[in-house]
């Protein structure tokens, strides 16, 4: 019985067909790409791919944590790693000749004459214990681990980490997408079946067997959609590998492919993809098919032609719950930890629970959202022979203008036009207040890609913009000079020179349970540093700052001026620093700050000039090329470093809503295709009653329009939310306070969907036109 159901109704399954198999699809490739990035493919060493055995100085440390009652050793990188020690390399050249490896340009020492690795030929095992013995820390590497000294290693690591990342935003993104308008698109299926529901009711069908045979059904159509879904991941996901790659999301080298054997089959994908695509179909149907067993025939037959009741009181507690956590969640972190707004993870999972709750509610809203496009009554004035009938009445039928009874004239064409245009835009309104099934489910995928479009892109921006501002606030100077190994600027006449380098301080925070990397400056003078800079203090003095005191923000656990705190500096040396200053959170550019003596072996990387009054700025230029870098300035060193959103992250996330934009079209497509043969016996009436096949398309065509309108106003309305609650976390963290709205992209979404509503629903009411 439900195979003959679903051979004989393929057509009205079309549509939920199709979402599934295309959510269950983003899902698998999403997860093919995000097992690819956690399993990357173990690559040659470059550097001293000649030596068997190499020996590299600490690069580690390691410092113990509380875990409950025990005690934990937790292992960070150093900011700046130790070079072999002499005493070490002369125990090491008994062993054999030392190599230093192949040269690269991007290769940078420690040290200026000691090596940070060194290969040999020897036996690890002595190798090992020679190193044991020195009690230096220095660590000895074989086979494929020797990679972990080529300079590329850390830049692929953080390449890997930013797929992962990316890859992981997606799989959530689109697993959402896909869950959220898989589950509309099937209800809706289901709703349309109610006067067949009625019939099999009146017939003596159960309760139970009307449920039955419709999760059947659901059951059949998730599972043959699921495994298409599947295949069509395993095609996408080599093609989605090398998106990333051009895009420069991923490094060249990332694939997907298994080499010269195909490809590589990663199972827990398939499984994941698979399974969230039928428990998804299976709930999609299970509330409409709960109501369809539970109402009467006769309230079943009633139902067939005009929504009502579509509110029950679940769906209204499920949506008002879900759009109060929403906006509570909001709530709490704003005010227990603004700082997590600005995380991708936050601004990506929070709009989901108020996309579901606003489309819960969506039947609801409709009629609301719908009656906020009624025409004032001035302009709605209509002849009075006119007055209750449709507009196109108006238009005699052909027979009647050749009657001999007829009037020998026509009313003017011109005069015809606005009322019948009018009349149309009242109906098409009418019909999608009435048929609020229909409305809703046209505009839930046009809902949940505004609101991700808007979430998205708009926080990115909005963190990003915020900052440049903070960023372009803080800098006093008026020339930059940046580069990877700066020499030391001598005294500049006319300018204020502060010269200082990246490195970075480790902390024990949240009472000793977990080891924190900062990031830090270095500073040479923190005097010119304060007159070239205007940091966000709020307590102490920066010039004050010395050898045995820090700068902290007030993001740390200890942060008030004159009290102590214990940290191990960025070569792993530990300290007891005084706060000498404390500076506001920011968006997390504001870090810790210390003086060159407590980081002698980071090399300088940025000098800031301030011009004193009559200085000339192209001398001082030139007397700045002599350190050796690029010498910019100050706003054209802010346009390059803070450019508002980084060009990878754009080109990601326009990859990812593209993904998503392309699924939400086609299904809204079949979702309107879908609807064709329920709404024949209605166009059929309107053509019965006069009008004409033009107006039949115009009337479906602004329904479709009015219906993607709703959904982008809902959509618009998660999306300003969210962006709110974003603005409200930087002004809690005292960063610039703005909004970004990317209106571009929400446009373009919501034009592309509008074009293929109508172009679908236009298509599909073809032959009742005729």
């Amino acid at each position: 019985m439900v195979l003959a159901s679903l051979r004989a109704r393929w057509a009205g399954f079309l549509g939920a067909f199709a979402a599934v198999a295309l959510g269950v699809a983003l899902i698998a490739a999403t997860g093919v790409g995000l097992a690819a990035s956690v399993r990357a493919p173990e690559r040659e060493p470059v550097r001293f791919a000649d030596s068997p055995v190499v020996v590299t100085g600490r690069d580690t440390l390691t410092v113990p944590v509380l875990r409950g009652p025990e005690t934990r050793h937790v292992t960070k990188r150093l900011a700046h790693p130790h070079p072999v020690d002499n005493e070490l390399l002369r125990e090491l050249r008994r062993l054999g000749p030392l190599s230093p490896g192949r040269t690269h340009p991007a290769q940078t020492r420690t040290d200026r004459t000691a090596p940070d690795a060194v290969g040999l030929d020897a036996p690890a095992a002595r190798v090992r214990a020679v190193v044991a013995a020195s009690g230096t820390g220095a660590r000895v590497l074989t086979g494929a681990d020797r990679r972990r000294v080529d300079p590329d290693t850390e830049r692929d690591a953080r390449a890997l980490v930013a797929v992962n990342a990316f890859l992981g935003t997606a799989g959530g993104v689109a697993a959402f997408v896909s869950v959220f308008v898989t589950a509309s698109t099937f209800a809706f299926v289901v709703a349309l079946r109610r006067r067949e529901f009625g019939l099999l009711r009146a017939a003596g069908a159960s309760r139970g067997q009307v449920r039955r045979w419709l999760l059947a059904e659901a059951l059949a159509v998730g599972a043959v959609a699921s495994a298409a879904g599947c295949a069509g991941g395993a095609w996408a996901a080599p093609g989605l590998a090398r998106a990333l790659v051009d895009a420069e999301v991923a490094p060249p080298w990332f694939t997907v492919d298994g080499g010269p054997s195909g490809f590589a089959w990663t199972w827990w994908p398939y499984q994941l993809a698979f399974w969230t695509g039928l428990l998804v179909a299976l709930a999609g149907s299970w509330s409409a098919a709960r109501r369809a067993g539970r109402v009467s025939p006769v309230e079943a037959l009633r139902e067939a032609s005009l929504d009502t009741g579509v509110m029950p009181l679940g769906r209204r507690v499920v949506g008002a719950v879900l759009i109060a956590g929403g906006v509570g969640l909001l709530a709490w972190t704003l005010w227990t930890e603004p700082s997590e707004l600005l995380k991708r993870k936050t601004y990506t999972t929070q709009p989901m629970i108020l996309s579901t709750g606003v489309a819960a509610l969506s039947p609801l809203l409709v009629r609301h959202v719908v009656a906020a496009f009624r025409r004032p009554a001035f302009l709605v004035r209509r002849p009075a022979f006119l007055a209750g009938r449709p507009a196109f009445l108006a238009q005699r039928p052909a027979f009647v203008a050749h009657h001999p009874a007829a009037p020998p004239r026509r009313p003017s064409p011109l005069k015809r036009r606005p009322a019948a245009a009018l009349t149309l835009a009242r109906l098409a309104r009418a019909n999608a207040a009435g048929s609020v099934r229909r409305t809703a489910a046209v505009a839930a995928p046009v809902l949940v890609t505004v609101a991700t479009a808007g979430c998205l892109l708009g926080s990115a921006a909005t963190v990003g913009a915020a900052k440049a501002t903070e960023a372009r606030d803080r800098t006093a100077a008026q020339l930059v000079v940046t580069g990877d190994d700066l020499r030391q600027p001598e005294r500049i006449p006319g300018a204020t020179v502060a010269a200082s380098a990246s490195t970075a301080v480790f902390v024990r925070e949240d009472d000793d349970t977990a080891l924190l990397r900062a990031e830090a400056r270095a500073v040479t003078d923190p005097a010119a540093f304060a007159a070239t800079h205007r940091l966000p203090v709020v307590a102490g003095d920066v010039r004050r700052l010395d050898d045995r005191s820090i700068v902290v923000n007030e993001e740390w656990q200890r942060h008030r001026v004159g009290e102590h705190v214990d940290v191990w500096l960025g070569d792993g040396r530990r300290a007891r620093l005084r706060i000498a200053a404390v500076l506001a959170r920011g968006t997390g550019d504001n870090g810790a700050y210390v003086t060159a003596r407590n980081a002698p072996a980071a090399p300088l990387d940025r000098v800031d000039v301030r011009l004193r009054d009559g200085a000339d700025p192209a001398a001082v230029a030139a007397a700045l090329r002599t350190t050796g870098g690029q010498v910019r300035t100050a706003g054209e060193w802010l346009a390059a470093e803070y450019p508002g959103m980084k060009h990878q992250t754009r080109l990601g996330l326009h990859m990812l809503l593209a993904l998503c934009l392309a699924y939400t079209a086609i299904s809204l497509a079949s979702t309107q295709l879908m609807t064709a043969p329920v709404r024949a016996p209605e166009l059929r009436s309107l053509r019965l009653l006069g009008a004409a096949p033009g107006q039949i398309r115009l009337v479906v065509a602004a329904e479709a329009v009015l219906a993607v309108t709703v959904g982008a106003v809902l959509g618009l309305a998660v999306t300003l939310v969210g962006l709110g609650g974003l603005s409200a976390g930087l002004a809690r963290l005292s960063a610039p306070a703005g909004v970004v709205v990317p209106w571009d992209v929400m446009g373009v979404c919501v034009g592309v969907l509008a074009v293929v509503a109508v172009g679908a629903g236009v298509m599909g009411c073809r032959r009742p036109a005729a």
